[in-house]
Formats: C-alpha cells, sequence, structure tokens
C-alpha cells in the first residue's frame, strides 16, 4: 500500500477529516482498501462519521462502487439508518443518479422502514439475542435516533426520513397522508422520521398540501395538530428571503382562531410560534391573552407574538406584560423575557431594573442578554454585571457584538454620548 494511502487509513480510523482532505488533495487514493479489504469509505460509513464520508467523496469515493456482497456504501449508508450519512453521499455525486441505483436504494430504504429496524435486522442476522438499544443524537442535523445493535451488526432508525428523503430526491411525490403516517409512526418531534415529511411538505406550497394539513386541527390526537401546525407555519414562511408569501394571511387567520381553541400546551406553543410570524395587532392581543397561562411553556411564546421589528406594534401593554413576564416564577420565562427587553429601544428605569434582576440568572444566555441589554441602556450596572457571565467559548461566539456590549458602553462614556436613564 502506498504511503499516502496508509495515511489516509490511520487518518480515516482516528475521524480526522481535516486530515483526509489534505491527504486527497496530495493525490492519496480516495478509494483505497481499509484494513478490512473494503473502501475506506465503508469505514467512515459503518462508524457514522460523516465529515469524513463527505471528505472522502469530494476527493473522489464511489458511494456506488459494487463491493463483493453486491452492496455498495450508499447501500450500506441507507441500511445504517442515518440520514446525514446518506445525504453526504448523495450530495457529493451531483443530482444524475440512474433509473437503476434509484430503484435499488428506494426498495432498500422501504424495505427496512416498513419490515421495522429491529425485524429486519433479525432477518439480517440470524441472531435471537435481545438486541441492545441506546438513544443516539445526531449533531449534523440535531435529529434523535434509537440505535440498535444485534449480531455484530449497528443501524439507526432513521430509515422512514431516509425514504422520505430519497423520493423527494428523485422528485416522486408521496402522497399527503403517507407522510403523515409516517412522522406519527416516530417517536416525536426530535426524531428523525418526523422532521423528514414535515420537511417534504411544508416544501409543497399548494392548496391541497394546505387544505389537508389544515384539516389535522381538529384532530382529536394533539401530535397530528402539531404536525400540522408545523406545516402550515412552514409553508406560510415561503422559505428564507422568499419575495411573495401566498399563504401568509391564511395562515394568521387560521392560527389566530386556533390558538383561542387550542388545549394541549405543546400544539399551543406550535400555533403561538406561526402567529408570531404576523406583525399584526390581532397577533399581539392572541399572545397578550396567554400571559396567566398555567403552562411555562406557553407563556414563553408571549413575548414573541409581541415583535419588536415595527416599532409602533410595541404598545405599553405590550411592554408591561413583558415586565410581567421578567417576574415569572419560571426560569425559562424570565430569560424570555429578558431576551425581548434587552432588545426594548427605550432606556426606562423598569426596563433596567428588569434586566438587573436577571444578572444572576442560572442560565449563561440569560446573563448575557441581561448584561448586553443594560449596556444598551447606559445603565453602569452592566460592568459588574458582565464579570457574572462566566468563561464564554469563543468558538460558539464568532460574532461577539452582544459580548461587546459592556465596552461600547464604555466607550460612550468616555466621548459623553451615554444616556442618562
Amino acid at each position: 500500500m502506498p504511503a499516502g494511502d496508509s495515511r489516509l487509513v490511520a487518518a480515516v480510523r482516528e475521524r480526522d477529516a481535516a486530515a483526509v482532505g489534505e491527504l486527497l488533495a496530495a493525490g492519496a487514493d480516495p478509494d483505497a482498501l481499509g484494513e478490512d479489504g473494503l473502501p475506506l469509505l465503508c469505514a467512515a460509513v459503518a462508524s457514522y462519521d460523516v465529515p469524513v464520508a463527505e471528505a472522502l467523496v469530494a476527493g473522489g469515493a464511489d458511494p456506488y462502487r459494487r463491493l463483493p456482497d453486491g452492496s455498495t456504501p450508499l447501500l450500506r449508508a441507507v441500511d445504517g439508518g442515518c440520514v446525514a450519512g446518506v445525504a453526504a453521499l448523495l450530495d457529493g455525486t451531483g443530482p444524475a443518479v440512474d433509473a437503476a441505483a434509484r430503484t435499488e436504494l428506494l426498495d432498500r430504504a422501504r424495505r427496512w422502514h416498513e419490515t421495522g429496524t429491529e425485524a429486519e435486522l433479525r432477518r439480517r442476522t440470524g441472531a435471537s439475542e435481545p438486541v441492545v438499544r441506546v438513544q443516539v443524537r445526531d449533531e449534523n442535523y440535531f435529529q434523535d435516533y434509537e440505535q440498535f445493535t444485534l449480531g455484530g451488526v449497528t443501524v439507526r432508525e432513521g430509515h422512514g426520513e431516509i425514504l422520505t428523503d430519497l423520493e423527494a430526491r428523485f422528485g416522486l411525490r408521496t402522497p399527503f397522508d403517507e407522510l403523515v403516517g409516517r412522522a406519527l409512526a416516530s417517536p416525536g418531534p426530535e426524531h428523525a422520521d418526523w422532521w423528514g415529511p414535515m420537511y417534504v411538505l411544508s416544501r409543497r406550497e399548494d392548496d391541497e398540501t394546505w387544505e389537508s394539513a389544515a384539516a389535522l386541527r381538529a384532530h382529536a390526537d394533539p401530535l397530528p395538530r402539531l404536525l400540522a401546525a408545523e406545516v402550515l407555519k412552514a409553508i406560510a414562511d415561503g422559505g428564507f428571503m422568499a419575495e411573495t408569501r401566498p399563504y401568509e394571511q391564511r395562515a394568521l387567520e387560521i392560527f389566530r382562531s386556533w390558538a383561542v381553541e387550542e388545549e394541549d400546551p405543546s400544539v399551543l406553543c406550535a400555533v403561538l410560534n406561526g402567529l408570531a410570524d404576523h406583525d399584526t395587532p390581532e397577533a399581539e392581543a392572541v399572545g397578550l391573552s396567554f400571559l396567566a397561562h398555567p403552562d411555562p411553556d406557553v407563556r414563553c411564546m408571549v413575548p414573541r407574538t409581541l415583535m419588536l421589528s415595527d416599532r409602533l406594534l410595541v404598545t405599553p401593554v405590550a411592554l408591561d406584560a413583558v415586565l410581567t413576564l421578567a417576574r415569572d416564577e419560571d426560569a425559562d420565562v424570565r430569560k424570555v423575557a429578558g431576551a425581548w427587553l434587552a432588545e426594548y429601544p427605550d432606556n426606562t428605569p423598569e426596563i433596567a431594573d428588569a434586566l438587573a434582576s436577571l444578572l444572576e440568572h442560572e442560565d449563561q444566555m440569560a446573563r448575557i442578554w441581561a448584561v448586553y441589554g443594560l449596556a444598551r441602556c447606559d445603565d453602569p450596572r452592566c460592568v459588574a454585571g458582565e464579570r457574572l457571565i462566566g468563561p464564554v467559548d469563543p468558538e460558539e461566539w464568532p460574532d461577539t457584538w452582544m459580548l461587546d456590549g459592556v465596552r461600547r458602553y464604555e466607550e460612550r462614556l468616555r466621548d459623553g454620548t451615554a444616556r442618562a436613564l
């Protein structure tokens, strides 16, 4: 094995994506075989190492290379059940996937999904011992999976979303009810199989999808209602930086009436989140009606409905409501209120005192918002408050605008432009 390939094997084993990229750029073979005699891409797939898999494919590794057992690295990624892993291999090879490969991939994902992860794993391994299950988090997509290990084989339960993603990539329009069924069969909104159908449906900006989702509002089970609220909000948003949003007014109407009658707190939060996209007095009035709601998550949503993007919508009543929430018994509610107050354009003593009360909040982000807001108010308490923030990871704060608030306040003091409370 050439020296470059040996170093590449070591870099893949050590999960060093940067080194993999450098070695490939220097001429290492992207289809080099590992110690098990399989292409290194298979090792990255088996270990769910998405960055290394991406680097290998970008460097020329072939996801469709036929292996001795008849599989390919891409089929093995489908078997593994990791959505990000499959996407990494597909995204790196461009849109052209021949018909035979598409059929093979769809059939593989569909079999896992319809048979069930544990049942298919038992069929493939022939093992009879108890399966080992653990919960894992995919930090690439911020999704949860249940991971199964049996007979020395490990797979993740993300085949439903993989199937959904493949169908969308290949231009297939999966029926609404089928996508909803896949989402509702998942453990819940944090699971990979929930987000795939929700995302696909949210991209369908048509009356058929809108009306089908809106009809779920009357469902007796809160989970379909939650899915409906999230899909309707996404359709109404119309995509990032969209110039036109044809469903925006319809969303305001449905969310405004829905909020009044919704009893499940989780669904109500989703509905209020959709309502918060509308900078209207009607949305503000509905939000204010939940100021004393017994569920703290719902109270957390109230400031979201009292938008600051248009100063005219922030009424004295709204400000008083958020000041009340800043004294809430729940720490998360106080944190959300503090973030809202920190952006408020006026520097009144009441706002400054509310922010100062959050300087020793248990959550660091709440303390950061409090210091930032006090600095914006030119309140000298921000200087002592800055010392209460604690160590901040600079990698998590590439934009230090909020953290530099005290420095800017001190500059205003020196040049005499600070505003007196």
